[in-house]
């Protein structure tokens, strides 16, 4: 009896830790803060899509072209925060990163399927949209996200895709059947903070990501892939099989980064920088 009890403080306990512990993700104050150290005027906000609360920040001018990151699985908009503080980046856009819906301070949790986040961001598209070229950038799992947004919004002024370590080959996509257990059972209270709806959303993506090959299809903008050699999270492959699908688009470069492996938006800092600031946003 004693041992039952101490076994159940104990799980008791882990619930609370698991709960309240790995969000992955910044207070707009803190941000605010961290922000102002580099000189970066920084505007959180939120917009309503549906029953979707989606978080968002912005950095630079409104009448600039538009930078669009879209993070990975889990994460938040603060995996771009040396994107939008950076000042040669600042020169030429209008920055903004967001939580995808799960994530963050997006409804934070609430895992959605690819099509159900694609609806609320593209509503977010609309509602940013000035009129300016802008270029969608999803690193990790916010790859296919950015390439359903590009499919889905093909009036957007969309003028660019970046792909970075990119999930879009279905035939890379691992079973995984012991993320089943982990979402279908009580096992999921147990999963700590941003991983529960990682776990969900990643679940889902083994369906969701069926439908890449005609997304990557559709796509008429340019696009840059960029994935490192020795990535062991999203295999290298991915990158082959999203240029060999993109027979629509108007120009695709594939990138390697030698060596590298999944986290390269970090890794690669300065390259992936400077290949945004050079990009060609005409669409």
């Amino acid at each position: 009896m004693k041992i039952f009890f101490i076994t159940a403080i104990i799980c008791a306990c882990w619930l609370v830790f698991a709960q309240s512990c790995m969000r992955m993700r910044t207070t707009d104050n803190a941000a605010r803060e961290d922000f102002a150290k580099h000189n970066t005027p920084f505007t959180p906000a939120f917009f309503n899509s549906g029953n979707t609360n989606l978080h968002y920040v912005v950095t630079g001018s409104d009448s600039l072209p538009t930078l669009f990151f879209v993070h990975g699985s889990p994460g938040s908009w603060d995996a771009f925060a040396g994107y939008l503080k950076d000042s040669l980046l600042r020169t030429r856009y209008r920055m903004i990163s967001i939580d995808r819906p799960g994530f963050g301070y997006s409804n934070f949790g609430e895992a959605l399927n690819l099509e159900e986040q694609g609806k609320a961001i593209s509503a977010l598209l609309a509602h940013i949209n000035n009129g300016k070229p802008l270029c969608l950038i999803g690193h990790s799992l916010g790859g296919p996200m950015v390439v359903k947004l590009a499919a889905d919004n093909p009036n957007a002024h969309i003028s660019n895709l970046v792909i970075l370590a990119g999930s879009v080959d279905p035939a890379e996509e691992k079973p995984e059947n012991w993320r089943v257990p982990l979402d279908r059972t009580a096992l999921r209270y147990m999963i700590p903070g941003a991983m529960r709806p990682s776990n969900a959303e990643l679940l889902m993506f083994k369906k969701d990501v069926e439908e890449m090959p005609k997304d990557l299809a559709s796509i008429t903008c340019k696009v840059l892939i960029m994935h490192g050699s020795k990535d062991a999270l999203v295999p290298p492959a991915n990158a082959d099989y999203a240029k060999a699908h993109l027979i629509k688009a108007k120009e695709v470069q594939l990138v390697w980064f030698e060596g590298e492996n999944h986290f390269i938006p970090w890794t690669k800092f300065a390259d992936i920088r400077n290949a945004l600031y050079t990009l060609d946003m005409h669409d």
